[in-house]
């Protein structure tokens, strides 16, 4: 959750931009209702966090201009996307307080969707009504050279994590090298290169920065105390993976291997942060709209 709302906190000057532009081309024809999508894996107040400050934005932007009053706010549609794992339950329980909190005029109504026959509804929509400009974060990798190593050494200590334990017979060796995800993480230039050849958007912003991969890091600023912090820096970096890793390696591997696969990830991990403390992903924001 850290690692999320450090991202989320470099990527808000260009949400807060892309929000202007949109409440200024909206100005002739003011909409009623704002739809805010969330596609994203974001979990607990995370999954909040942006649609509150979505929110705050667009009404401070309205009685800037005068649009409203204050019985006459905009209404939200929100959109949000989950992990199968999460419980929605626990979700909704802190709308009322991180959502409502600072006005209690607002209403909020709640729906969860499992069937996905209504999910596919949305997902079937034509790509060509998203005409508002539309917010994307990801990560890249910083270098142009796709041989680089050194954008995927977080993996690469995953691997050797379940090379040892093949080696001392907790895992086996089929298992091992049936096991394949194949992630790409592209640089600056492609993500540019792709969209410009696609030919349907705008690019009208983009922002890359580093986002360390201990994430306390990039909230707090801590003395250089390698020895002291390694531990720490090595188990939290090991959480932020097993968060979207666990599910699939609990799957093909089984579950039963998981705590000690991670426990033993977190001791490498700190060992490499130990040498190299300042290891980052890099992460890009992109503002696109229609053409």
């Amino acid at each position: 959750m850290l690692l999320q709302k450090g991202v989320i906190l470099e990527a808000l000057p260009v949400l807060d931009d892309t929000l202007r532009d949109m409440f200024a081309a909206a100005e002739s024809c003011f909409p009623k209702c704002w739809k805010v999508v969330d596609l994203g894996c974001s979990s607990g107040p995370n999954s909040l966090f942006v649609i509150s400050h979505i929110m705050d934005t667009i009404e401070q932007l309205c009685r800037k201009k005068n649009f409203i009053g204050s019985d006459n706010l905009p209404e939200f549609e929100v959109f949000l996307n989950d992990l199968p794992d999460n419980d929605f339950n626990n979700l909704f329980k802190l709308i009322g307080g991180q959502v409502n909190g600072k006005n209690k005029k607002r209403q909020c109504f709640c729906m969860a969707c499992l069937d996905l026959s209504m999910a596919g509804c949305f997902l079937a929509t034509p790509f060509t009504l998203l005409i508002r400009p539309t917010v994307f974060i990801g990560f890249l990798r910083s270098v142009k050279d796709p041989s680089c190593k050194h954008h995927s050494a977080h993996y690469t200590l995953l691997s050797q994590t379940l090379l040892d334990m093949v080696a001392e017979g907790l895992v086996k060796m089929d298992d091992l090298y049936s096991f394949n995800v194949p992630i790409y993480m592209p640089c600056e230039e492609e993500v540019n290169t792709v969209i410009q050849n696609e030919g349907s958007f705008n690019l009208d912003k983009l922002h890359v920065f580093p986002v360390r991969w201990d994430a306390q890091d990039n909230i707090i600023n801590y003395e250089n105390d390698l020895v002291f912090h390694k531990h720490r820096s090595g188990k939290l970096v090991a959480n932020s993976v097993r968060a979207f890793m666990e599910p699939m390696l609990a799957a093909h591997f089984g579950s039963s291997i998981v705590d000690e696969l991670f426990g033993r990830y977190a001791e490498k991990m700190g060992e490499h942060l130990s040498e190299e403390k300042y290891s980052s992903y890099y992460t890009i924001v992109i503002s696109l709209s229609r053409k």
